[in-house]
């Protein structure tokens, strides 16, 4: 099979001749440039300086010779815009990472750092207004600063709140679309994963509103979540004008892209904890399914793609209803949180939902692990979850930027060697 060919078969609950592998496609499989430089270096490949794929967690491009090698078979159409509002695409220049790994990021984001080993970046790339995010001294990846002003409880405004963060996307931005998935449907052999994300309700990576020049309104995560049993109707209001703006971006973005993609990532939000759901089953039912089911019932209506959740954590107890709301893959299948048994969630769900990740531990077994217990965990993942298709094979969630580059090659290189049984 061709690696397009492997995944349309697992995405529908076919066996395909071997498990297909996600390395670097999304924002959520992805490499810290940092440890993909290392890698390429123990790979035996050119030294270059890489092309950031994702800015707030400096995630590398992953270039088609790290994806032969590793044996990757999905590949990322890129939103044309990052989390701070700036083009990804367009002329580069030089940031150094804190371990001195090289990387490039587009000549519009204004970079600063103070006494304190700190670095800031700005909203568009505007220094006038207060910096939207921070990567400590020593730090791999960058966090929201919270810039909004306090809120009136007794005068809430989620429209005025809200009215910058949920745009349609113009003709220019359709055209990029449309130019890059004809270019990976037909220029490579690997199916195209559309990195699309903007219906992420409530998700406290853009909730700050790192691209916002002055947001407003609750956005503190803290306060975010107060509000869903303080103020459930400004939540709703807000939901709405996003569940609004997707599917019209939706729209546009399928007249642009059509089949050229077979998958289109819907929502990052987390809604589980290490050890427990975020928020109970009430809450979620009432502010978030109704929403969401409204997305995927138009993608599903109007288009072949399947739908991609990210949520980490603890999440069993919300699986029955991420089916009833029409979610197709499920990533990054996080074993290590309370509940998330292997095989129990194979068994009932094989036929319901597709695994997308959950191939190795990143926190404990990646990082700290010997070879041999690397090989080993990625040999049990695969053998709880490839059997009958509906698998794709990543890491749980996105590969740090400390991880030795042996233990990533040991990683693929089990994965690549396994037989489905």
């Amino acid at each position: 099979m061709t690696s397009k060919e492997r995944v349309i078969e697992a995405i529908n609950h076919r066996q395909p001749d071997k498990t297909p592998i996600d390395i670097g496609a999304a924002h959520n499989t992805g490499i810290s440039v940092c440890a993909l430089a290392r890698l390429r270096e123990a790979l035996g490949l050119a030294k270059k300086d890489i092309p950031i794929f994702e800015t707030m967690q400096m995630l590398g491009e992953v270039d088609d010779d790290v994806r032969r090698m590793l044996g990757g078979d999905v590949i990322g159409l890129n939103n044309k815009y990052d989390f701070l509002g700036v083009p990804f695409d367009g002329k580069k220049k030089m940031f150094i990472m804190p371990d001195g790994t090289c990387a490039l990021i587009n000549e519009k984001h204004q970079v600063r750092k103070d006494p304190d080993g700190r670095t800031f970046m700005y909203p568009q790339g505007n220094a006038s207004v207060d910096a939207s995010v921070i990567m400590p001294e020593g730090g791999y990846f960058f966090d929201n600063i919270d810039r909004s002003p306090p809120y009136d409880e007794d005068n809430l405004t989620p429209s005025e709140d809200y009215k910058d963060s949920f745009s349609i996307m113009d003709d220019d931005e359709a055209r990029y679309y449309e130019s890059q998935a004809k270019r990976l449907a037909t220029e490579t052999e690997y199916a195209v994963l559309g990195v699309f994300g903007r219906g992420s309700l409530g998700d406290p990576s853009t909730l700050p509103g790192a691209s916002i020049l002055k947001p407003q309104g609750i956005r503190r995560y803290q306060d975010w979540v107060m509000a869903q049993l303080l103020y459930p109707e400004y939540i709703h209001e807000v939901f709405e004008m996003q569940t609004l703006s997707t599917i019209k971006n939706l729209e546009i973005y399928h007249q642009a892209v059509g089949d050229n993609v077979q998958i289109i990532v819907i929502s990052g939000t987390d809604f589980g904890t290490q050890a427990a759901p975020i928020m109970s089953m009430d809450t979620f039912r009432e502010l978030y399914k109704p929403y969401y089911k409204r997305i995927n019932d138009w993608v599903h209506k109007n288009t072949n793609w399947k739908t991609f959740y990210h949520s980490c954590g603890a999440i069993m107890s919300y699986l029955d209803d991420f089916v009833e709301m029409g979610v197709d893959i499920v990533n990054p299948v996080q074993l290590s949180a309370t509940g998330m048994n292997g095989p129990e969630l194979k068994e009932k769900y094989k036929n319901k939902l597709v695994f997308w990740g959950g191939g190795v531990n990143t926190q404990q077994t990646l990082t700290e692990g010997s070879l041999e217990e690397i090989e080993k965990e990625v040999k049990e993942r695969l053998d709880i979850f490839s059997h009958g298709g509906g698998y794709v094979f990543a890491t749980i969630h996105n590969i740090m930027g400390d991880v030795p580059a042996e233990n990533i090659k040991a990683v693929f290189k089990a994965a690549n060697e396994y037989q489905i049984k």
